[in-house]
């Protein structure tokens, strides 16, 4: 049998209360593409973390080509052939595309060089740059670009991607496996963490499962339904989202001639946007990360207040309401952002369940705080919505992503809203937790709420909602029956290539 590229042999890392990686165990051979799975708090990524020098693990050994492999940190890990592609990027917007490359290099070379080096490597695989853009001026494709460009440039023997396609169309998602593919063949390992298993079925040659910090198994992607990879992850049956038949009642959300600009300078101004909403309806809205849904969502929320009458909730102007006023009405809403928006990193989960759920909840009392009180709805949420942490003590920043997004969902859903909005409900979220999501989102519009969910991932748009209306330069689309639309048109509309004119619904 030829050497792996890297072995990994009984790998554990423990935390106070948890292992986080248990005697792991498996082989990346050279030129291969292999998946990491496993539900949200598995260990993945404690175990890139290890294979990249940010952790050192407690015990188990690591071996790259045959020889000892031990980074002590990232540094030590680049320069042995390992390169990472973060989920969450780490650029600079005020600076350009050579300048943040620059930045992720030990010994740079001059400017005019990289810039000229940039060029080639990105053409050379598909993904072409302007090394002398801002990245801030970039859309979250492009800035991805940057990422896997940083990487190639140090011709990397294994590179490591954490849900790379997050924030990608399906067009862009098919430029990124040619370049995947592209790199397989000329012998580089990929390492490919994702919640989003058809991808991993059309791209990679083998995939580890954990479950709880164990490797619980592998299989060979192309001959393994999505779903049977989805219960090896989770260890049971998976639940499917239920629609049921719903009727739509009167208006619950109207917004009407909505522009507002950005209140940050790389942000994307709102321009004329028109939608309304029913109850029981659930809205989807697609469009690629940075095309005006994190002020879409603040027009929502109350953090920018407009004219008074462009929002209207129930027919109700409330354009001039803040946050606050828009709970005790009825209008929740949870941001894409969960650690540092939708939660506060250090703060408890009884502290974070008693920020937004106080009036409506009824969690204080003339100043006071009803900490019992707010104590058990912190309990209540981690019930029902499965949240896998010791105890609502816990600081948010102690979650998974997942778990955390799991707590934040629940947090709002348990309020009975009469409208809810959610950015990215599910994003970085297993598929046992992305279904419960999805079916908690679908059975509060059964129960009369209307929904607007803001989301990147086309399958959940088709999956849950009633309608589409995509997002582009601060653009809506007239929204359209989602029965109507195959995965390819959504993607062409996100992309701003649908040729429909934004219009009243």
């Amino acid at each position: 049998m030829t050497t792996p590229l890297l072995r990994l042999q009984g790998l554990t890392k423990a935390y106070p209360g948890v292992v986080a990686n248990d005697t792991v165990s498996f082989d990346i051979g050279e030129g291969e593409v292999h998946a990491l799975l496993g539900e949200n708090g598995a260990g993945k990524s404690t175990l890139v973390k290890m294979i990249y020098g940010l952790v050192k693990p407690d015990s188990g050994t690591m071996e790259l080509r045959g020889q000892p492999f031990a980074p002590s940190e990232p540094r030590t890990a680049r320069a042995d052939g390992i390169a990472m592609v973060f989920q969450h990027f780490s650029l600079f917007d005020a600076l350009d595309v050579a300048e943040n490359v620059a930045l992720g290099m030990e010994n740079p070379p001059a400017m005019n060089d990289l810039a000229s080096r940039i060029r080639d490597v990105s053409e050379t695989y598909g993904l072409p740059l302007d090394p002398y853009r801002r990245v801030g001026d970039l859309s979250a494709g492009e800035r991805q670009r940057v990422e896997i460009i940083r990487c190639l440039l140090q011709d990397p023997k294994l590179l490591i991607m954490d849900e790379p396609t997050s924030v990608l169309t399906p067009q862009e998602v098919d430029i990124l496996f040619q370049t995947l593919q592209k790199l397989r063949s000329e012998g580089t390992s990929i390492l490919y963490i994702s919640h989003k298993l058809e991808e991993i079925r059309a791209l990679c040659d083998h995939a580890t499962i954990l479950r709880l910090g164990k490797n619980v198994g592998e299989c060979i992607p192309s001959e393994t339904s999505a779903r049977q990879m989805a219960e090896l992850m989770v260890g049971d049956t998976l639940q499917t989202p239920e629609r049921g038949g719903r009727e739509f009642g009167e208006i619950a959300l109207d917004i009407s001639g909505l522009s507002v600009p950005s209140p940050s300078e790389f942000g994307t101004a709102l321009k004329n946007l028109h939608l309304t909403v029913r109850k029981g309806e659930v809205l989807g809205i697609g469009g690629v990360a940075g095309n005006g849904q994190d002020e879409l969502l603040g027009v929502l929320s109350g953090e920018i207040t407009t004219d008074r009458d462009a929002v209207k909730l129930a027919g109700q102007p409330i354009g001039k309401e803040g946050p606050t006023a828009r709970r005790r009405m009825g209008l929740l809403t949870a941001p894409e952002e969960r650690l540092g928006h939708a939660a506060a990193p250090d703060m408890s989960l009884t502290e974070n369940a008693l920020l937004t759920g106080s009036v409506r909840e009824g969690l204080e009392n003339r100043g006071f705080l009803k900490w019992a009180e707010a104590q058990g709805f912190a309990k209540k949420i981690i019930k029902a919505f499965d949240v896998r942490t010791p105890g609502p003590e816990n600081a948010a920043r102690s979650l998974s992503g997942g778990n955390l997004q799991k707590f934040v969902i629940g947090r709002e859903v348990l309020q009975d809203p009469d409208v809810l909005v959610v950015n990215q409900p599910t994003w970085g979220v297993d598929a046992a937790a992305a279904a419960a999501i999805r079916q908690a989102i679908l059975d509060l519009a059964a129960g009369g709420a209307a929904v607007v969910c803001i989301s990147q991932d086309l399958d959940e748009l088709m999956e849950i909602s009633d309608s589409f209306a995509a997002l582009n330069e601060g653009r809506l689309s007239a929204p359209r029956p989602t029965t109507e639309l195959s995965v390819d048109e959504i993607g062409l509309m996100m992309g701003g290539a649908h040729g429909i004119e934004v219009a009243h619904v």
